[in-house]
């Protein structure tokens, strides 16, 4: 891991963000850590959650962030954050990436649900590549004795949970994971059903690009003994800024209170 920059954010406690880079077989992957300043010793400093953005999304979109800062601040756990394949600062072409989210806007806008085969198959291209990157980063931060113990969460919906569904499926170090916006499908369905940590599902009852059933079929095919759904109205992008406190109580409960120790 190369670090780019480092600052150290005014929020209470205390907040480190340090922009880096990650060699992954030749592929620069840049990426974000947030971890809490001062004493590393207090309970939850070697526990980290990994953020996963959606689709046409990036690293540093929006709850990405915002997530994060909420994490370190409430839980005192580290938080990390890649680009995905083609998005963010990994974008090559701007302007077929523009045609690509816009496609999706319009579809959408018409009423289609789900998305064209293209980028399905794009997208399944990307999750192969990008399981390899989280995997790398996993083991470049247990090379540091502050993160090494982990506990490790995942959080990721929509394209978060295309991405993570497979790097829980195969990498034992994740925990506990927060899924969501997202389908059953031929390509995610086995690495479903062999997830058996603790899940918390976020789904949309109106999602403009699944419906309801879909995703019940994927949370009804995970294989975890202990899963929650919350199901609120509105659309795929309007998750209640509410769940974030879900969220964190749930990582509170897996990767702090009861985590494997």
């Amino acid at each position: 891991m190369k670090i780019i920059s480092e600052s150290v954010l005014d929020e209470p406690g205390g907040i480190i963000a340090r922009r880096f880079d990650l060699d992954v077989d030749g592929t620069t992957v840049p990426g974000m850590h947030w971890f809490p300043a001062g004493d590393t010793t207090e309970i939850g400093n070697s526990a980290t959650v990994c953020i996963a953005h959606g689709g046409f999304q990036h690293k540093l979109y929006g709850n990405v962030p915002e997530l994060a800062h909420q994490f370190v601040r409430n839980l005192r756990v580290g938080v990390v954050a890649l680009d995905a394949p083609d998005h963010g600062d990994r974008i090559v072409d701007r302007e077929a990436a523009k045609a690509a989210r816009d496609a999706a806007v319009r579809n959408a806008a018409d009423g289609r649900r789900g998305l064209d085969p293209d980028t399905l198959a794009a997208m399944a291209k990307r999750a192969k590549q990008h399981v390899i990157e989280w995997r790398a980063l996993l083991d470049d931060l247990q090379t540091d004795d502050r993160w090494a113990a982990g506990p490790f969460g995942w959080w990721g919906v929509s394209m978060g949970t295309t991405h993570g569904i497979p790097v829980v499926a195969h990498d034992p170090r994740i925990t506990a994971a927060v899924f969501g916006l997202n389908a059953l499908q031929p390509t995610n369905e086995a690495d479903a059903r062999s997830i058996t940590v603790p899940i918390l599902f976020l789904n949309q009852s109106d999602d403009e690009l699944m419906t309801r059933e879909v995703a019940l079929a994927l949370w009804d095919a995970f294989g975890s003994k202990e899963k929650t759904m919350h199901i609120n109205p509105g659309g795929h992008v309007q998750v209640p800024r509410f769940e974030r406190d879900a969220s964190e109580a749930f990582f509170r409960r897996h990767l702090l209170e009861n985590a494997p120790r």
